[in-house]
């Protein structure tokens, strides 16, 4: 097994970018709400990113599912902020289409890989 496999899917590499998207969109909220929304969205993303990565470290394909599984949730979670700061004025419809449109990919692509799991 390749030591950090993660490194080179494609979810892994679309969960940054995820990340890095919402870095640059919690710029722009007002100040007042930056820490509380901000830092849900900035760790729900980052939490897609890091449950990839981590699963891809363990053994078993029943523990990389359950890692698989989080990353899932957390995804849902960046998209319910989103739709959120959408609803709240603080985002535009485009910029809720991209978060929405990435998440969709990468819940795609972990559910493509948990049904190879399952097999």
């Amino acid at each position: 097994m390749d030591k950090f496999r993660f490194l080179k899917w494609k979810v892994y590499n679309d969960a940054k970018e995820l990340f890095y998207f919402v870095l640059q969109l919690v710029k722009k909220l007002p100040k007042e709400h930056r820490f509380e929304i901000s830092s849900q969205i900035i760790r729900s993303s980052l939490s897609v990113v890091l449950n990839i990565a981590e699963g891809s470290g363990k053994i078993s394909d029943r523990e990389l599912n359950r890692y698989f599984d989080i990353a899932l949730g957390s995804a849902h979670e960046t998209l319910a902020v989103a739709d959120l700061l959408l609803g709240a004025g603080f985002i535009s419809s485009k910029e809720f289409d991209i978060i929405y449109v990435k998440i969709k990919v990468i819940s795609d692509q972990l559910g493509g890989f948990k049904k190879k799991l399952d097999k």
